[in-house]
């Protein structure tokens, strides 16, 4: 009889790959886009720095004059009872959330909206930022921590400053088991093993009389789960040149 490939496993979401989702503090992002942001400010209290195991960077609990409670990414030098602003007339200080048309060219910025209103989804983890290069029309050019340049919609908030608990990687894992338990918090297996060192009934690259995949390793992304390995919707591959 027949098993599920390792992919497959993976997917349907077992006890090995699953994640402790019930630990989680919530979601972290910004209030909905409302009249009082695009008009003035909101002020808003720190109470409570926390950690998340489903990320790598510390959660701020903020609460705001109206009553409104939220999970904020925490930017350095935070502190409990400090105060920080979200909106338009907002100042420019570290933690304040502001649209990218009214931050100066060269601040730095973390927890970017793609699209007006989505809450934050590039610059997110620990000790990162991206630099706001440019104002130019209809759109502001970020460089983001990569390197790589993007243009965002200028109506679309970011908070300033670099995003807390920078320096995590500095310190070396030491024992597999440490990593090993780093990555269970968030789903995810430690010990891998090459698809090609495999048998062919567990993964499409095993088997045969020598390592080797045996098929192109580029894949589209409509295949079927159990095939879906290796170079998943690959525009390109091979050293660029």
């Amino acid at each position: 009889m027949g098993h599920r490939l390792i992919i497959q496993r993976r997917g349907r979401g077992t006890p090995t790959y699953r994640s402790s989702s019930h630990r989680f503090r919530g979601k972290v992002s910004y209030r909905s886009y409302d009249a009082l942001e695009k008009e003035g400010s909101l002020k808003g209290l720190v109470t409570d720095i926390i950690h998340d195991p489903g990320r790598s960077a510390p959660v701020a609990i903020v609460k705001f004059e109206n009553g409104e409670e939220k999970l904020v990414l925490a930017p350095e030098s935070i502190a409990i009872d400090d105060e920080i602003e979200c909106g338009i007339s907002a100042s420019i200080e570290p933690g304040n959330t502001l649209p990218l048309s009214e931050i100066p060219e060269g601040t730095p910025v973390f927890n970017i909206e793609k699209n007006p209103g989505d809450g934050g989804k590039f610059v997110r983890s620990s000790g990162t930022y991206a630099s706001l290069i440019t104002h130019d029309v209809g759109k502001s050019m970020i460089e983001l921590p990569s390197g790589e340049l993007k243009a965002f919609n200028p109506r679309s908030r970011a908070t300033i400053g670099v995003v807390a608990g920078g320096g995590r990687k500095d310190k070396p894992f030491l024992k597999a088991g440490n990593r090993y338990h780093a990555l269970k918090a968030k789903g995810k297996k430690m010990m891998t093993v090459r698809g090609v060192a495999m048998n062919a009934v567990d993964h499409p690259h095993g088997g045969g009389n020598r390592q080797h995949p045996g098929r192109p390793t580029t894949i589209s992304r409509h295949a079927p789960a159990g095939r879906k390995v290796g170079s998943i919707a690959a525009k390109r591959t091979g050293k660029r040149r």
